[in-house]
């Protein structure tokens, strides 16, 4: 990315006026044109009625899944429902897979809970959970097709983990999952917005995400995309509501009938200013462009371990080429001590597993991943 180029975008961010902000595997900041968007409805909504208005939010929303469809190459908008975060996303894929009594589920041990409660929670149905120990900060391939059995109809994961940034190898588990018949659930949420994803590519059957994190949109909305040829397979999820029917504004005539579709999964009211947010900040990401985010990205990843390994730090994960993510833990004894001390100085960063986790964006610079080390002081 050019210098110029660079500028342009740090300028949307008004964050940068205040302090370099490394902290979007958190919650990241928001820019301009999202914080305007949303100003913008919210003025609408003040001074319109919503009779007027609603017909712009459902196009808005259609327009939305086409984005969510483009930047995961999904087939189509029909495999993309909107959903307020990425535990209800999960939630729904638990619910609606047909599991039975002694099958078992494969999560990988250090994941987050998002990702594991709804497994945990099948227990009522005689699912069982099985952990896989992980290795080097993340996933083994070896070690968990060692365990899987028989019974194993689900192998759910993170892209990424979020307590060691470890970028675990979706596209290796999608093939073994389809060669093995098992259905595949990821929690994509530290890696949308940075990293690329091919849902086809990576024989992915579920895959759900928020937007507050690396989208940079606001708190309250995400998808979840469902793998258009699996629908037939899917049992009634756990919740039904208005919009989760065929003919949704047909309101009394009562015919519980789901689309063939991902819009099976819409509940009722969406969140409107969430969707707006969303949308916003999908386009803004598409306007740059991912493959020019991951390289941006990846440049201050290795700035990064470069001036960190110089100093003598351990990190949380290996920090192979092919597993580097948008996300570094830096092994320390006090992370919240040592973050609550980096913050003051004004770099933002969060205490996250066994260390302190350091997440850059696209519009961040070297100055400011090096400011870490600094603050952090040599070993």
């Amino acid at each position: 990315m050019s210098l110029a180029d660079l500028a342009h975008y740090r300028a949307l961010f008004p964050i940068t006026e205040t302090c370099a902000f490394l902290s979007h595997a958190a919650t990241s900041p928001m820019s301009r044109p999202v914080a305007e968007a949303v100003q913008a409805h919210l003025q609408q909504a003040q001074h319109e009625s919503p009779i007027g208005f609603f017909p712009q939010i459902l196009d808005l929303s259609q327009q939305t899944r086409r984005q969510i469809a483009e930047l995961i190459n999904a087939q189509t908008i029909d495999e993309i429902a909107l959903m307020p975060n990425t535990a209800t996303g999960i939630n729904t894929a638990a619910q609606s897979l047909p599991l039975e009594p002694g099958d078992n589920v494969l999560v990988l041990d250090g994941d987050y809970p998002a990702n594991i409660y709804p497994w945990m929670n099948l227990a009522y149905r005689g699912v069982l959970t099985k952990f896989v120990p992980q290795r080097a900060g993340g996933l083994d391939i070896n070690l968990l097709e060692q365990r899987i059995d028989r019974r194993t109809r689900v192998i759910a994961l993170s892209t990424v983990m979020f307590a060691t940034g470890f970028r675990n190898d979706i596209a290796a588990v999608g093939r073994l999952c389809r060669e093995r018949g098992i259905y595949f659930v990821v929690d994509a949420i530290q890696s949308l917005g940075v990293l690329p994803m091919d849902v086809q590519a990576c024989h992915i059957d579920f895959l759900a995400a928020g937007s507050h994190k690396w989208l940079m949109a606001a708190p309250g909305s995400g998808f979840l995309y469902c793998r258009r040829a699996i629908l037939d397979e899917l049992t009634p999820g756990a919740y039904v509501g208005a919009s989760s029917v065929v003919d949704f504004f047909n309101f009394l005539d009562y015919n519980l009938t789901f689309p063939q579709s991902a819009e099976r999964f819409h509940i009722g009211t969406i969140n409107w200013m969430g969707v707006v947010a969303l949308n916003t900040a999908i386009g803004l990401l598409q306007e740059v462009g991912i493959e020019r985010v991951s390289r941006q990205v990846q440049g201050l990843i290795d700035a990064l371990i470069n001036d960190l390994t110089e100093r003598g730090y351990e990190l949380a994960a290996d920090t192979a080429p092919e597993q580097r993510s948008g996300i570094i833990v830096i092994e320390t004894p006090d992370a919240a001590a040592t973050c609550r001390r980096i913050n003051e100085a004004g770099v933002v960063v969060t205490p996250r597993g066994t260390g302190v986790r350091v997440a850059p964006h696209f519009y961040n610079t070297v100055e400011e991943v090096l400011r870490v080390g600094e603050l952090l002081g040599p070993r």
